[in-house]
């Protein structure tokens, strides 16, 4: 199986291609994709508030976002990579916003590292760039990106 192309980009969207749906933030893998919802695992924790605000203030969200991230905290997790870990991936891509607002600790690029899988950590364009571009070339590899901040 083979890593989907992401199709398109923009604040707050994407597309993979195969796909009917669209995503505000993803996990891509060989084979398949799915919404990549972070109260799944922790890695927002405080955000509930400004969440709330997205529709309503997105100036307000965007001066928020810039400043202080407070909804990008702890940071990415190693649990928010488990699943496309275990998808045979030898390359993993981390996208990190748009202004790389995202954390990611280094205890959660040790954690991919230990189970011999490759990072990279990268803003969302240039990580959904590069992501394309191992994916056009059969590498077996898997992402998950955040589109906002």
């Amino acid at each position: 199986m083979s890593s989907p192309e992401i199709a398109s980009l923009s604040w707050g969207h994407m597309k993979v291609k195969g796909c009917s749906s669209s995503y505000k933030d993803c996990k891509v893998w060989p084979g398949g994709s799915r919404t990549w919802d972070w109260r799944e695992t922790g890695t927002d924790v405080s955000g509930s508030r400004i969440r709330s605000q997205t529709h309503t203030y997105r100036s307000t969200l965007l001066f928020t976002c810039s400043m202080s991230h407070p909804q990008h905290y702890p940071g990415v997790q190693p649990a928010d990579l488990e699943e496309v870990l275990k998808k045979g991936i030898d390359l993993l891509v981390i996208g990190r916003g748009m202004s790389e607002a995202l954390q990611v600790p280094s205890s959660t690029v040790d954690f991919v590292k230990q189970k011999g899988v490759d990072v990279r950590v990268l803003q969302t364009e240039k990580a959904v760039a590069e992501y394309n571009k191992l994916a056009s070339q059969g590498a077996k590899v898997g992402g998950v990106f955040h589109s906002t901040c």
